[in-house]
């Protein structure tokens, strides 16, 4: 596998987040702010959404998703040995929700996140708002709000790495 830097004209990480910021930030124009709970999907959604909850100035705590025990492939790949738990606000009833990814793909990790997110309760609404949408979808899932979207080959992924810098690669398996 090699990896390479993705930012190139075409794909800037800050103008992405200008994007995604712009796009929530009409969304929520006519929502009360004790209503908003933005949630940052485990590890990169939730650098994404560090951002943009800081340049949103939400007043609720920002929450974390760690999806892996509601993964429909968990008998398959296992249990990563370093899963953290997910910190939600204790109640999510009537709350709308602003759930943040890196790169929705096949729909699969939203749809364990919605399971997720619905056993804590039971939110007036849910916008997804992913950096890139590759699209290629197996399930019927989309995004709300999209700071790019992007075309691959099979072979190829995106990955982010950060938190202090936020950086985009994509990585190629060579095989």
């Amino acid at each position: 596998m090699t990896s390479t830097p993705l930012l190139d004209n075409s794909l800037n990480l800050n103008d992405l987040l200008d994007t995604m910021y712009h796009g929530i930030a009409e969304k929520l124009q006519n929502l009360n702010q004790d209503d908003i709970v933005m949630i940052g999907i485990h590890t990169g959604g939730f650098w994404i959404a560090e951002q943009l909850h800081k340049r949103l100035g939400l007043s609720s705590p920002l929450g974390s998703l760690n999806i892996s025990f509601y993964r429909d492939d968990f008998t398959k790949i296992g249990l990563h040995p370093e899963v953290k738990p997910s910190k939600l606000p204790p109640a999510l009833d009537d709350k709308h929700i602003i759930l943040i990814d890196d790169v929705l793909f096949t729909g699969r990790t939203i749809r364990a996140a919605l399971n997720e997110i619905f056993d804590y309760g039971r939110p007036a609404s849910v916008t997804l708002a992913v950096l890139l949408d590759r699209g290629e979808r197996e399930l019927p899932i989309s995004a709300d709000i999209t700071g790019q979207t992007i075309s691959l080959e099979p072979h190829q992924q995106v990955k982010l790495s950060g938190p202090d810098p936020l950086n985009l690669f994509l990585v190629q398996d060579d095989s």
